[in-house]
């Protein structure tokens, strides 16, 4: 009986995921480990977590209570739209393939993917988890968005920008930075999303926000957060839903995953302090708002350094990150007069700048292979420096354009009555009690 079995096995030709019978010969043979697939499957879980419920409620908190729904389902749409645009090509497009501009099809809706086939980018782990790893990656930066133009947008505009957008943005971007594409091979540093994360997102919100103009009200009526407690879970959710972010990037459970998470929470932590002593001391008083938006911060700076990193630079460039993005939602917001309703541009655009253009200071050969100014590398921030510079134009020209091209089919704003009615009731027909 145990000889029928193994010539059965042997005879199974696998077929992407159609089999289930390896033959133990080939699975002696695999690469992939199961400590390390173990890890990345909780950081999947953590960072899918940071999209719905971390930033449905840290956005729908600090919305007013008659968008508060309009503003969730903008977060649960794109987590249903981009998992299965990504199945369908965004995965294969973005890491199938060493183009320097875009990637190949050759994984079209997973075609060719087995139990046993890993990417050259995480060959310890099944190539099927690393591309929900970095399914959850797209998910969240495309939700990013939404919060810029918060309290205004059609919903239906807001679905045809956010595919369009994924096709035209994020997928490029994903592959120059991570996919083996020209800004990889230039040396560009971003461990986990300051550039195709964070900027990209940021800078998108900024040209949307400035394209659709001000909420009614704005500067003139009270248009303070409805429930700041929603805002605050969900920063808990984000906060440590991004171990998963930062850590899981390290695609092992190892050290290196380790330091990355300290630095991570440590920048968390500095973040905070920093814009709640900066309101301290100008306001008298610091408030809640501004304590979670420094947390959120420093998380999204430390990003694409937590991988190149020492643990103590995090509290380093938490605390810059704390001023900095400070300084972007007062002064800089008020100079150019632009409505981004949640500071997704002060925070997450300014913030993955400034992160990225650290790592190429802070970086540490002995941590991530790369040496930064610090350590005597100039180079390396002037590189730095052009990954920043290539992300922000391509993602704001490329958002204008998408942004017109989508007003020319279905308005981008809902009309003066339904901003004033609410979203929630005029896009879905239902309003909190």
């Amino acid at each position: 009986m145990a000889g029928l079995l193994r010539r059965a096995a042997a005879m199974a030709a696998p077929i992407g995921f159609a089999s289930v019978i390896a033959s133990p010969a080939h699975a002696a043979g695999s690469e992939i480990n199961t400590a390390d697939t173990a890890w990345m499957i909780v950081a999947t879980a953590l960072v899918l977590m940071m999209t719905i419920p971390g930033l449905a409620l840290f956005y729908s908190g600090m919305v007013r209570k008659k968008n508060v729904l309009a503003t969730m389902a903008q977060s649960l749409a794109a987590v249903t739209m981009i998992s299965i645009l990504w199945v369908a090509f965004g995965y294969s497009l973005c890491f199938v393939g060493d183009g320097p501009w875009i990637g190949t099809l050759d994984r079209w809706f997973l075609a060719g993917m087995t139990l046993e086939s890993v990417n050259p980018a995480a060959k310890t782990i099944p190539e099927s988890l690393f591309m929900l790893y970095q399914m959850t990656f797209a998910i969240i930066t495309v939700a990013l968005v939404a919060g810029s133009v918060a309290d205004r947008m059609r919903f239906s505009a807001y679905l045809l920008f956010s595919v369009a957008w994924f096709i035209f943005v994020y997928i490029p971007l994903a592959h120059w930075v991570w996919g083996g594409g020209f800004l990889a091979s230039m040396g560009v540093l971003d461990f986990a999303g300051g550039l195709v994360v964070h900027l990209s997102a940021g800078t998108a919100g900024l040209v949307a926000a400035k394209v659709m103009g001000r909420r009614h009200g704005y500067g003139t009526e009270n248009l303070s957060p409805f429930d700041l407690s929603l805002a605050v879970m969900g920063t808990g959710l984000l906060w440590v839903g991004w171990f998963g972010f930062n850590g899981g990037s390290a695609g092992a459970a190892n050290s290196r995953a380790v330091l990355a998470i300290i630095a991570t929470h440590l920048a968390a932590c500095s973040g905070a302090l920093t814009w709640g002593a900066i309101e301290w001391s100008t306001r008298r008083k610091p408030s809640v708002l501004g304590m979670i938006s420094g947390a959120v911060a420093g998380l999204g700076t430390i990003t694409p350094a937590s991988g190149f990193v020492a643990p103590w630079h995090g509290i380093v460039i938490g605390i810059i990150a704390g001023a900095v993005c400070y300084w972007a939602c007062t002064w800089l917001k008020h100079r150019f007069d632009y409505d981004d309703s949640l500071d997704v541009f002060g925070v997450h655009g300014i913030g993955g700048l400034t992160g990225t253009l650290l790592a190429g200071v802070f970086a540490t050969s002995a941590i991530g292979g790369t040496a930064g100014l610090i350590e005597g590398h100039p180079q390396q921030l002037l590189i730095q420096l052009y990954g920043v510079a290539v992300t922000f134009i391509w993602s704001a020209g490329v958002s204008f354009i998408l942004l017109k091209l989508v007003s020319l089919f279905v308005p981008l704003r809902v009309s003066r009555e339904h901003e004033l009615e609410g979203l929630d009731i005029s896009q879905h027909g239902e309003a909190l009690q």
